[in-house]
Formats: structure tokens, sequence, C-alpha cells
């Protein structure tokens, strides 16, 4: 039995599965809990006690899963929260001595490597380039990719852009977020990706070669299932699912136009994500801008995923 564990800034999720056949696998248990991680490492440069102890309490649940399941293989990943903080080694070596987790820090290479093995499966092949986005709690990862056939795509080029939907609310703040204030983080955004998108653009990818757009992360997923209007989220729905532009022009207008309390009351973002859902609108908006493409894959997979097919074919060498 195979495990992966992706602890970021804003939340800690389990995947743990088996193999299956043609180089597949099937997911018999999954976990995931909002355990915001960096709250406030943006401006103290460390990880709070009250963070770590609602990350400590996450994973004993993990842990636990684990040992139920008899898991034999495990990764677990820690990204941008415990890459920044000064204490990021103390809270590792906690972990390990409480919970039996070794948390290994990937770099922002790893973490882009990760997601697009995880969602590689859903580009079109036919399409002959992609950016792959995965807008995190303290930073994005973007990539452009080679797509080479059905499965395969190389990584030609990626970058972490330090701004993810932790630090960009706790920047601006999320709770009551005007037009003006809206403008400024996606403006921001858009800054820190200039030069990549003036590296890769899309409209000579389309001209050229066929391009696609692909993201993953809570808030494309959250959007997928706000369009669908789902009485609660439904990874089986949403996951490989498109939006067209309209579309999620259409929602984020909606969601821009609720109070915190009409955010928190909505059963696909609810009350822990109710002030980080419209930096995570920001960030997408500011990656729609460079990157005008009519339609978006939605993915509920990634990193996770990744890190399971990694394990898997270590196995097997």
């Amino acid at each position: 039995m195979f495990a992966a564990l992706d602890l970021g800034t804003n939340n800690c999720r389990l995947l743990i599965a088996e193999p299956a056949r043609h180089g597949t696998f099937r997911i018999v248990d999954a976990f995931s809990r909002i355990v915001r991680l960096g709250e406030g490492l943006a401006s103290h440069g460390r990880i709070a006690d009250a963070a770590i102890e609602r990350t400590l309490d996450a994973l004993q649940v993990c842990a636990g899963r684990m040992r139920r399941r008899r898991v034999t293989h495990i990764r677990a990943i820690a990204t941008e929260a415990c890459r920044r903080a000064t204490n990021g080694g103390e809270f590792l070596a906690r972990a390990r001595q409480e919970t039996g987790i070794a948390l290994e820090v990937i770099s922002p290479a790893e973490e882009a490597r990760l997601a697009v093995a995880g969602c590689t499966p859903l580009l079109d092949p036919d399409r002959r380039r992609a950016l792959v986005f995965d807008i995190g709690g303290g930073s994005t990862e973007l990539a452009w990719l080679a797509v080479k056939g059905p499965d395969r795509a190389e990584m030609l080029d990626w970058i972490s852009v330090p701004l993810g939907v932790v630090t960009l609310a706790e920047r601006f703040g999320g709770v009551e977020v005007d037009a003006t204030v809206y403008g400024r983080m996606v403006g921001e955004v858009r800054d820190a990706m200039a030069p990549f998108a003036a590296r890769h653009d899309a409209r000579e990818a389309a001209r050229d070669f066929g391009f696609q757009l692909l993201g993953t992360s809570g808030t494309v997923t959250t959007l997928a299932a706000v369009r669908m209007n789902l009485p609660r989220y439904d990874r089986s729905r949403v996951d490989g699912s498109w939006m067209t532009r309209d579309e999620i022009d259409r929602v984020i207008t909606d969601i821009k136009a609720l109070p915190f309390d009409g955010r928190a009351a909505n059963p696909c973002i609810g009350r822990d994500r109710a002030d980080l859902v419209l930096a995570g609108c920001a960030i997408l908006e500011a990656i729609l801008e460079a990157w005008p493409e009519k339609r978006l894959r939605i993915a509920d997979r990634g990193l996770r995923e990744g890190v399971l097919m990694g394990l898997m074919a270590d196995s097997k060498a």
C-alpha cells in the first residue's frame, strides 16, 4: 500500500492507494484538512504556535489512517511554508517525534514537476504546448510544457511566484475586498509573472503548436463546483471538467458580489475558504490575462498523484 502526504501552506492532504493495471492506481483512502500552517508567516517569518498545533492534529489523523491501511511506502512532502519559516526545522523535528511522519521539504522545481506528473493524463495530446498552474497557499507554480503524446509531457520552463491565497489574503485582507483592493491583488500577481509570461506567449503557441490551459488548486476546483451549483463538493464531478472564460468571469463576478457571510454560506466555499477565495480569484484572473484561452481544464489532482506515481515506479525498479 502506498501513501502520498502533501503539507502545504493552507492544507494537509493525504492519498492512500494501491497499484492497478497499466501503471495506474486505485485510491483506497483520502483525507484533507485546512490547517493554515502559513498563517502569519509573511509578517513574522515563523510558523505560529497555533498553526503548529492544528497541523500536528491533522498529521496524527494521517498517521492513524496509514497505520490502519498498513501503508508500506510513503512520501510525505512539505512546501512553501516550511521552506520559508525560520522555525521550519523545529516544526519538522516535532512532527517526526510526535506523529512518526518524516516530512521532506521539496524545492519549488520539484513541486512543479510533481504537480505536472499528476496532471499529465488530463492534457490533450493534440495540443503540443500547455501551461499547467497550481495556485497554492504560499506560492503559485506555473509550468510551460511540451506535450509529447498521451500521458507524456516535458517541462520546458517553470516559475514559482511567492504569492498564494494565504499570503495575498493576509497582505490585502480577505474578509472585505472592494474593487480597488481586488485590482491591486491582480496587479501584484501580474507583475510577478510578467517575465515568465513574456517568454511564453499563448497566441504564438496556439498558432505554432496548439495551446491548452490546465489548473490544479483549491481555487479552480472551488469555482468549478460553484458553477455547477453542487450541494457539496464532489471530486468526481469536478476533476477533468472544463470551464469557459465566460463561465469563469461570471462565477468570479458573483463571488465578488457576496459579503463574507455569503461566501461562507456557499457549501463549495465554506467558512474555512471564505477569506481566501477572492485572493485565489485574483491570481486566476492574472493568469488568464497573461495566457488568454477560451477554456480551462480543471484538475482535482496533481502533487499527491505525482508522488504516488513516483513511489510505485521506484518500487518496481
